[in-house]
């Protein structure tokens, strides 16, 4: 099993409320973590008390990592996003893969989807606080999709939001920010985010990882260097909701706010002073990694989930399948762990020869028969060819990843018929098109994490007959070390009796 140590929720976790830290932090000394133990009931009680809802849009599934018991909506659906809301002070995710869609539309999806949301939360007479759930990595349409819910809700209510929170933090996956600049764990070291292969991503790579500087760049030109600002972890640390209440208060109309975290009780505590500004009539929006909607849901962390918890009536017996798609290095060194140490038989799409078929149907059917079989036997491994297509980039390279991923959900929907005891989806693209074209899930329910915060499982509550109920893993592409995707494929094998 992989070290827990490797896929914990924070670097300074282990020193909650004691002041430790790790050894050999780049950013150098910080105030010490507080005592924050009542700031999660404060938070729930705040928000039971106004009755406010979150609604948060994903840019892929990948982003409920942080958080359980609530549910997750994969369609533009209004219907299933009330389902989902129904509750005292209730937090659902809607889907939009706004990552996978050139700019333009993914912006309107966006605007469609925030503007279904204010109106639900209209007709129920209660506030509700809008996310925009991206990659802690800083890939995506960042500014675009804030402007997009920012516009919605002017639409709505005859005015924009009073700020924006920049929360990429994702403590699970050792993504952090002090000295407004965001840190990538790798291995055993953080390095600034810009010197990762996140940064050299074909579609969204970027050159800083100042995050004041990172948005000032991304606006090229429509973001006035004044209107940026961050809050630091002395505020937080020293100062309390107190003071972050008070930077929040002095910041123009639209202003962005950077929020440096260390641990979720620098996030609680910001969350904690958001909510106090917002019940003076201020309204605030949300750009964050998966971290963050924890803390601004007030919820208690849970430990990974047991066998008895992945199969609460029983293992029905058979095999499982594990979809690849992710094209990061990480996930191709966890691709070879997992083939060298677990029992898999694999197959693969071959992308060039999938976009040069003349027949690509018959190219898929073709797939799916090899699935099929090798489910009666093993485990089966779903995987496209590593080498990326030459020269796609932009959207083009969008393009023929939407092609590619809506080969290998078709693949997972005529392989359903097999009956997988589980599947598992590697990539944010490819579990977003698994469970929607493949599985068929509009609407399920996010039981928990494998590894303590990150590789959530999924309980289908609305999807095609076979899904419903069945155990879906949703595994980012650019978390976890290399043993992890075979820890989890073993670990859900061993749960099935193999």
């Amino acid at each position: 099993m992989t070290d827990a140590r490797a896929l914990r929720d924070s670097p300074a976790e282990p020193g909650r409320g004691s002041g430790e830290q790790p050894e050999r932090l780049p950013w150098g000394e910080v105030p010490p973590v507080p005592d924050g133990a009542d700031l999660r009931a404060r938070i729930r009680a705040l928000r039971v008390q106004a009755g406010r809802m979150i609604g948060v849009l994903d840019d892929d599934p990948t982003g409920s990592q942080s958080v359980h018991g609530v549910q997750v909506v994969t369609v533009p659906d209004p219907a299933e996003s009330e389902r989902a809301l129904a509750g005292p002070a209730p937090t659902a995710f809607v889907l939009t893969n706004t990552r996978s869609l050139a700019e333009p539309d993914a912006v309107a999806l966006a605007e469609s989807v925030a503007g279904d949301l204010l109106a639900l939360a209209a007709r129920a007479g209660r506030p509700i606080d809008l996310v925009s759930r991206s990659d802690s990595t800083l890939r995506g349409h960042v500014l675009a999709e804030i402007g997009a819910l920012d516009r919605a809700r002017r639409a709505a209510v005859g005015r924009g939001h009073d700020a924006v929170l920049f929360v990429p933090t994702y403590l699970e996956a050792g993504r952090v920010t002090a000295g407004d600049v965001h840190w990538a764990r790798i291995g055993e070291r953080f390095v600034p985010v810009s010197e990762t292969e996140f940064a050299r991503d074909a579609t969204f790579g970027y050159g800083t990882s100042n995050l004041r500087e990172f948005l000032v760049a991304a606006g090229r030109g429509a973001v006035a260097e004044h209107r940026v600002h961050s809050i630091g972890l002395t505020d937080i640390r020293r100062g309390g909701p107190d003071r972050v209440a008070e930077l929040l208060d002095g910041v123009g109309p639209g202003d962005l706010v950077v929020v440096n975290a260390l641990d979720y009780a620098d996030l609680e505590t910001v969350a904690l002073a958001a909510l106090n500004v917002e019940a003076t009539g201020k309204s605030l929006l949300y750009r964050t990694g998966p971290s963050f909607v924890r803390a601004l849901d007030g919820q208690e962390p849970k430990p990974a989930l047991t066998g008895a918890q992945i199969w609460p009536g029983g293992h029905p017996g058979g095999h499982g399948l594990i979809v690849v798609g992710s094209h990061v290095g990480q996930t191709s060194r966890q691709v070879e762990a997992l083939r060298s140490r677990c029992d898999v038989i694999p197959v693969e799409l071959d992308v060039p020869e999938l976009l040069a078929s003349g027949d690509p149907a018959a190219y898929v059917a073709r797939a799916a028969a090899r699935v099929t079989e090798g489910l009666s036997r093993s485990d089966v491994l779903l995987l496209t060819s590593r080498t990326l297509v030459g020269g796609a980039i932009g959207d083009a390279g969008l393009s023929i990843a939407r092609r590619v991923s809506a080969a290998v959900a078709d693949v997972v929907r005529r392989a359903l018929a097999a009956g997988p005891s589980w599947v598992l989806a590697k990539g944010g693209i490819t579990s977003h098109d698994v469970a929607v074209s493949g599985l068929g899930i509009r609407r399920a329910e996010v039981a928990g994490q494998l590894f303590e915060g990150m590789v959530s499982l999924y309980r289908p509550v609305s999807a095609r007959e076979r899904a419903v109920g069945r155990p879906y893993v949703v595994f980012a592409g650019n978390v976890g070390d290399e043993r992890a995707l075979a820890d989890v494929v073993a670990r859900m094998s061993a749960e099935a009796g193999g």
